[in-house]
């Protein structure tokens, strides 16, 4: 049964993959459907690229939510297109080393269902995501359980609550609020709860804390920052609830995370459970308590907790084995600083007899007799202690134990009941952690989509910068700091900084000032750079940020000194600094060759226009594009001698080196010619000779090119040759415009041409203009401005001077059409300037 629906149409560009994946996101999350958001993220990515990028239309995206999950839709226009299907002999669609079909490969995987239907019009690719089976229930009874086993609270409990109105901040703080954070309500009331709050930010592992205050009742475990700074993890439960004018806000129920069990609901049990006869004990649920946590983190947490109770213990501890299983990694602790080794690693071989590997039970009378016999207690006044291995079909994936602050407490006999207590529940504890470390996997995929994009649609290396620690901070690390290497010689340069509290940045980058930047390695991977834990604390690990064979930077990635990186973390940033590199160094590449082009376009122009007397000159040049390509618009206007001067304005057929060479020949050969005292067919005919004499080098150019000779009356007499160029067009003082040359063969075509000049003589008040293809050919849409929509302008600047008639010319050219031009223009002004009374 569906229960609502979102639609949105999304136009054939690249962007459009980005805004389907918002929307998805978005309309998933404002359902509440936040353990499946990723999933469909990644399929709808890729279906709607297939549609947008592939077939070339529209995309249109429809979800559809139902009690148990939900279905989304993509349809494109191309029903032609049909779905690769297997013939005999053939490998199938979803092979991965073909580039097509991974989109169907992925819904393969991902989905519960997928099929493809088709119209006259349309076809559509769907997939459905069924919601995971979750317990929730009502209130149940829990059983009777001897007192040892009962959870542990303080003596005085204290529960904080508190309120968070509409705009997720806070209104209400109570006494034990006060209590456990050490701040007072009127230092919080007013602050954004996300200030306060620690929040798991491991993509794809939980619902955010944005989209957890939007659902109407939400429980689990996060951090807040105490008064002290230190993070303080709890246990909450909040609840959505609306006053007496229907304004929404959220009441917040927080304790200590080791006392989670005062507000953990329990499962609802069913009523036909309820009347079924009594099944036999279950060992785990014995030793772990009904119900079992669902999450990995609270089922370790209840598993350390009940280890300490059963062997009246001072502290207990867990730690999970990594892949190779060669090192251990701290994930719950009860009676020691949890927080402060929360995801340390310790090696499983830590010596050479039996006690020194996790692989075997092992009993330790008093530690102070063998320092560091267990790295994780060294400091912590513990002094005997037992360890027992978790293991599964004999594969080593953790190892629990349990400590005492005095020597002898525990014998053969209590490692043999924790070791009965491990075995109970190893199979769970694995269970648990494959579903985390598979949630944390197609996460970091949908991380890493949508890191990929953003990166993609930048080459300004300062945003590029800012992206590659935006995306670090707060997902991956609190702080981040980004080192680049201008070329091999060169000492890294601490080119960025960010931390999740902005007020700390400033200090942070103090302090990485004060240290050696660290040493450029070529080998891939995260490595812990020391250096920094004297001077900003906590752990720090660099990765090198490697493009093209060569190290082009480091990331710089920090916590405080309460946490530790997860070895899935840095998998993934390592992911991340590959993109990240390629990506600095395409803006880097890109950015040189702006720099030259535009170096190279400066070099092609005249430095300056001379004053030429009686003259108003006026010349505008605009360049289209991003600055990375030289075009092929040139102007130039020069003494010749006295009493006389050229000009010449062209255009050479293409962009690019090919077509800067054309114009640099041109130009100045031009001045050459013309020096020599030829006229202007004659400079013309061995301009392109020249440019014949290229080869396959040469480009035809259109070119326009004069003499100008000031008269003793006021009037100028000009000499010109129109060479396949837009015709100049001359301005009357009475509004009357006629083209001033006649077209004659353009250049680098035809080796014999015979051309010839034309005498114009501009009268006081007359107006010459000469443009490039680029203001004639202004389109918007069918539309094209045209010889005559220039005429059309012209006719407006009767009385202006040369510099206003070449403003108004280039704004009636840039308002002919919304888009930026796509062709460079140049334009070229020359007026007589009346004889003004008493002159």
């Amino acid at each position: 049964m569906i229960t609502a629906r979102a639609a949105a149409s999304f136009d054939p560009l690249g962007r459009s993959v980005a805004a389907a994946r918002a929307f998805v996101r978005d309309t998933l999350q404002g359902w509440g459907f936040a353990d499946i958001v990723d999933d469909a993220v990644v399929l709808t990515s890729e279906l709607v690229t297939n549609a947008v990028v592939h077939a070339g239309t529209r995309a249109e995206v429809l979800c559809l939510r139902a009690e148990d999950g939900v279905r989304v839709e993509v349809a494109d226009r191309y029903p032609e297109r049909e779905l690769p299907l297997r013939h005999p002999g053939e490998r199938p669609y979803a092979d991965p080393d073909r580039e097509s079909g991974r989109g169907l490969m992925l819904c393969a995987a991902l989905a519960t269902r997928w099929g493809v239907e088709y119209t006259a019009t349309h076809k559509h690719v769907w997939f459905r995501i069924d919601l995971p089976d979750r317990p929730v229930g009502t209130r149940s009874a829990g059983p009777v359980v001897p007192d040892q086993l009962l959870p542990l609270a303080d003596s005085r409990v204290r529960v904080a609550v508190l309120q968070i109105d509409a705009g997720d901040c806070v209104s209400a703080w109570n006494e034990d609020a006060e209590h456990v954070f050490g701040y007072a309500a009127e230092k919080v009331v007013g602050r954004p709860l996300a200030e306060l709050a620690a929040w798991p930010q491991t993509p794809g592992t939980g619902t955010g804390i944005a989209e957890a205050l939007r659902l109407s009742r939400w429980e689990g475990s996060y951090g807040i920052r105490g008064a002290d700074g230190r993070v303080i993890p709890v246990y909450a439960s909040h609840l959505r609830v609306r006053d007496a004018h229907g304004e929404p806000s959220i009441v917040c129920l927080l304790v200590h995370d080791d006392e989670r069990a005062l507000l953990q609901t329990p499962v609802r049990v069913p009523v036909s459970d309820q009347l079924t006869e009594p099944r036999p004990a279950d060992p785990f649920e014995v030793f772990i308590g009904s119900p079992a946590p669902d999450d990995l983190d609270g089922l370790l947490q209840r598993t350390v907790e009940r280890a300490r109770d059963m062997l009246e213990a001072d502290a207990a501890f867990l730690l999970l084995a990594t892949d190779d299983e060669t090192e251990l990694e701290v994930r719950a602790t009860t009676g020691l600083p949890s927080t402060r080794q929360r995801f340390a690693r310790v090696p499983v071989e830590a010596g050479t007899n039996r006690y020194g590997s996790a692989r075997m039970p092992a009993v330790h009378d008093d530690l102070a007799a063998v320092p560091g016999a267990v790295p994780l207690l060294e400091a912590t006044g513990m002094r005997s202690v037992v360890t027992v291995p978790l293991k599964v079909e004999g594969r080593l994936t953790g190892s629990l134990g349990v400590a005492a602050e005095v020597p002898g407490r525990y014998s053969n006999e209590e490692a043999l009941r924790l070791q009965f207590a491990a075995d109970r529940i190893a199979l769970a504890v694995e269970s648990a952690r494959l579903g985390e470390l598979e949630r944390l996997r197609r996460g970091s995929l949908s991380f890493l989509v949508e890191a990929s994009d953003l990166l993609a649609g930048t080459l300004d290396r300062d945003q590029t910068l800012a992206l590659m620690a935006q995306m670090t901070v707060p997902t991956l690390a609190t702080w981040c700091a980004v080192y680049t290497i201008a070329d091999q010689s060169s000492d890294p340069f601490l080119s960025y900084v960010l931390h999740e509290d902005e007020e700390r940045i400033d200090g942070l980058k103090e302090l990485l000032s004060r240290v050696n930047p660290p040493e450029p390695v070529r080998e891939a991977g995260a490595r812990p750079w020391p250096e920094t834990a004297l001077a900003v604390g906590g752990e720090t690990v660099i990765l090198p940020l490697l493009a093209r064979n060569r190290v082009i930077g480091l990331l710089t990635l920090g916590k405080p000194s309460e946490e530790h990186f997860r070895q899935e973390i840095l998998e993934l940033a390592e992911d991340l600094s590959r993109r990240a590199a390629l990506a600095l160094d395409n803006a880097r590449l890109y950015s040189e060759r702006t720099a030259i082009s535009r170096s190279l376009q400066r070099s092609l122009l005249p430095p300056g226009s001379p004053a030429i007397p009686g003259m108003e000159v006026e010349v505008i040049y605009r360049a289209a594009g991003e600055g990375n390509e030289v075009g092929g618009d040139f102007y130039d206007v020069f003494p010749i001698r006295d009493g006389a001067y050229g000009f010449a304005i062209g255009d050479v057929c293409g962009t690019g080196p090919e077509a800067a060479a054309v114009t640099g020949l041109a130009r100045h050969a031009l001045r050459l010619l013309a020096r020599e005292g030829l006229g202007g067919p004659a400079v013309l005919e061995r301009l392109n000779a020249a440019i014949l004499d290229e080869g396959a080098r040469s480009r035809f150019l259109t070119l326009l090119y004069g003499e100008l000779h000031p008269q003793p009356d006021g009037s100028a007499l000009m000499k010109v040759v129109c060479a396949g160029h837009p015709l100049p067009l001359r301005l009357r003082p009475n509004g009357e415009v006629v083209p001033a040359a006649d077209p004659q063969p353009l250049l680098g075509v035809i080796e014999d041409l015979d051309l010839y000049e034309q005498t114009v003589t501009l009268d006081a008040g007359d107006v010459l203009l000469c443009v490039t293809d680029g203001v004639t050919e202004r389109r918007e849409g069918t539309r094209m401005l045209g010889d005559d929509g220039l005429a059309e302008v012209l006719t407006t600047c009767t009385g202006l001077t040369a510099g206003a008639v070449a403003a108004r010319v280039l704004r009636a050219v840039e308002r002919f059409a919304a888009e930026p031009a796509s062709d460079d223009m140049a334009i070229l002004a020359f007026r007589v300037p009346q004889q003004r009374e008493g002159d």
